[in-house]
């Protein structure tokens, strides 16, 4: 029986920080692959104007695409709403038995706020990536109890640190995989930033 992660978020863009994570995940708990679903819009981030869906998933596709252990679904994209992991999950849950969802430590804290919670975790393994400099929550929820935790290295890139260097003319060379980068030059992705 295949065991499968999936990884969601905006991917805006992907960048060495989510594959190396994600190579660390997919070795730690044995995965025979991760799935990355880039959203359409993001619940946790319905005031932020991400690049175009065509684009994220074409940068995500670009990344991956000589790493046979990680694949990619533009299930959320496609259906073209507010993309909610339970939906997502129970599509997935139609062809894979085994699924562990890959959640970032700061999403785990907030999880009880995403959508319908409980029903998520009656479906897949909780799989909390945590890197050293992560501080316990003092508040923990019943989510930790269900969450796998798997130690990532700290890697200080963000999305959004990507898209200030575009914006104020610095390269990105190292930060996001060369085929990404220039993909963004090539179409102009971030030329309103």
């Amino acid at each position: 029986m295949e065991r499968i992660g999936i990884l969601g978020g905006t991917f805006d863009p992907i960048h060495i920080g989510h594959l190396i994570t994600a190579q660390v995940v997919f070795e730690q708990r044995g995965l025979d692959k991760i799935i990355f679903v880039p959203c359409h819009i993001s619940p946790h981030k319905i005031d932020h104007n991400a690049a175009e869906s065509i684009h994220r998933m074409s940068m995500v596709n670009l990344a991956i695409k000589n790493i046979p252990h990680f694949t990619s679904s533009d299930y959320e994209i496609t259906k073209g709403e507010i993309s909610y992991s339970l939906n997502t999950v129970l599509e997935f849950k139609k062809i894979y038995d085994d699924i562990e969802l890959i959640i970032g430590y700061d999403n785990l804290i907030s999880f009880d706020k995403w959508h319908k919670p409980d029903e998520i975790i009656k479906h897949v393994k909780l799989v909390v990536m945590k890197r050293t400099s992560d501080e316990s929550s003092k508040s923990q929820d019943k989510y930790f109890d269900h969450a796998i935790f798997v130690d990532t290295p700290l890697i200080e890139i963000s999305s959004t640190s990507i898209r200030e260097r575009i914006a104020s003319k610095s390269p990105i060379d190292y930060f996001v995989p060369d085929a990404v980068r220039d993909y963004i030059f090539e179409n102009n992705v971030y030329k309103n930033v």
